[in-house]
């Protein structure tokens, strides 16, 4: 872009501000997701009866609506931030109660709502929204010891784990937890009090085994073998077997046609027997890069509220990242869980580039701006 230095005008002042290595590397990991979209999709697709580019078509409409939502948010002031965030919030916690109302079972879960010709999953906005609002509560208590921002924070994660397990949706818990325990503990969190959440998050892991059957399911799958491995699972497997260093090729994959969640669960695994290894550990740096590349731009930030929220939003691009791979390559039980901006799914891919865009926003450079700027 022939962006001058000197100009003053919106689109300048972001260019030079923004942190255009990370932008690089998510549009590269977009551009991978396509890609592997048009590979792993044609076969779900004619499955279930549709035409077979019908997910493929669908995606590449997603995809440049991400890229304006992500450089959209990008765009915006730190107060601009917190505003956005309690309106995405707010919207997503009522949408979320009539999901319960209204909402489809789909494979014994009901995550989505029907408005118009478009599915949406509420519980995808909820995460960023989340980790923003917690963020301020955690700061504001920390500016002001009268204000009572850990009871709130608190309090807006049980909500939100509450209305998640109702779905019931175990892995984005897992997520939303992670997030609210990184933040307490970088805002402060005293180390009895550590160990007072460690527990407590054991203990829920274990009610979750003994509460919701097909949490008990995979664990026993994954534990022991003489229960046999999901059908997913053995076929991803074979997937990454077949391909190899390099890869069959792209389109030459046979697994895709009998992995039923070939295009979005477990679209590692197509790239791994279409592409090989090498693009898989591609994939994983690219993501490693992001994260790491957030958590340096924040180590000498001032504003306690923009380290917890990147911070809080960086754990959940990561861990969602980790989860999705680790269940492709059999390192934990399946969770169900999209691999962001890669696998397919409109609600998934537009919440990740709203994610991604406020890290953007809060990570660009303010020389001589005020905190809330």
């Amino acid at each position: 872009m022939n962006i001058g230095r000197t100009d003053t005008s919106v689109l300048g002042r972001w260019w030079w501000t923004v942190d255009r290595w990370t932008l690089t590397a998510l549009i590269l990991i977009a551009a991978i997701g396509a890609v592997l979209t048009l590979a792993a999709s044609p076969p779900a697709a004619e499955r279930i009866g549709l035409d077979t580019y019908h997910f493929a078509r669908r995606q590449f409409v997603y995809l440049p609506l991400a890229l304006m939502v992500m450089v959209g948010a990008s765009l915006i002031s730190v107060r601009g931030v917190r505003r956005l965030s309690t309106v995405v919030f707010a919207g997503a916690v009522l949408l979320m109660v009539a999901v319960l109302l209204f909402g489809a079972e789909i494979k014994g879960a009901t995550r989505w709502i029907q408005i118009g010709s478009i599915s949406l999953q509420p519980s995808e906005f909820i995460k960023p929204s989340f980790a923003v609002l917690s963020a301020w509560m955690f700061a504001e208590q920390r500016l002001d010891g009268r204000f009572p921002g850990i009871a709130i924070a608190t309090g807006l994660f049980v909500c939100v784990a509450f209305l998640l397990l109702m779905q019931p949706d175990v892995g984005m818990t897992i997520v939303v937890s992670a997030i609210w325990a990184v933040q307490f503990f970088v805002a402060g969190l005293p180390l009895a009090w550590v160990a007072i959440i460690a527990a407590v998050f054991m203990g829920a892991g274990i009610g979750a085994y003994f509460t919701f059957d097909h949490v008990q399911s995979r664990i026993d799958r994954f534990f022991d073998p003489s229960a046999g491995e999901g059908y997913q699972v053995m076929q991803g497997l074979e997937a990454f077997r077949n391909g190899g260093l390099f890869g069959r090729g792209p389109g030459e994959g046979e697994i895709k046609a009998v992995l039923p969640d070939a295009h979005t669960d477990f679209v590692f695994a197509v790239a791994g027997e279409e592409f090989g290894l090498l693009v898989c550990l591609l994939i994983v740096v690219l993501f490693a890069f992001v994260v790491l590349r957030g958590f340096a731009r924040i180590l000498k930030e001032e504003n306690l509220f923009i380290v917890l929220a990147v911070a809080g939003l960086l754990v959940m691009f990561g861990l969602q990242a980790i989860i999705n791979m680790a269940s492709a390559i059999h390192l934990m039980p399946p969770k169900g869980m999209t691999l962001p901006f890669i696998s397919y799914g409109g609600s998934s891919i537009i919440a990740l580039a709203l994610t991604m865009g406020i890290v953007l926003a809060l990570t660009r450079s303010r020389p001589g701006q005020g905190a809330d700027q």
